[in-house]
């Protein structure tokens, strides 16, 4: 497994994705949080096809504190069953990298 990785989700709302971010961030568990949006999603949804506006959040994050990014957002997140997925960082700047390495540290309670 990569030592960095690319976590997305999204939100319904900007106001969401921002508190989202937020709470990941202060705690450590990403580096940082990047909010694109909105975007439009086409998707299945409990059996029916549908179509919306999402907030995407792309975080950056160390892959041995995937484990608790993931639950984190699992437990703070407003939808019952979100997209929480990640993509290794195969490459990137050094001093880009580091950060991450070093920012990402022990979850603190804010």
């Amino acid at each position: 497994m990569a030592d960095f990785l690319q976590v997305s989700t999204a939100t319904e709302t900007r106001e969401q994705a921002v508190e989202l971010a937020r709470s990941v961030v202060t705690r450590r568990l990403a580096a940082g949080a990047q909010i694109v949006g909105p975007v439009v999603s086409a998707f299945w949804h409990e059996g029916e096809f549908g179509t919306g506006e999402e907030w995407q959040l792309l975080l950056k994050s160390r892959a041995d504190g995937y484990a608790a990014l993931e639950a984190h957002l699992l437990q703070h997140h407003p939808w019952k069953n979100p997209e929480v997925s990640a993509v290794p960082l195969v490459a990137g700047s050094d001093a880009y990298l580091r950060w991450i390495a070093t920012t990402v540290g022990p979850v603190r309670e804010q």
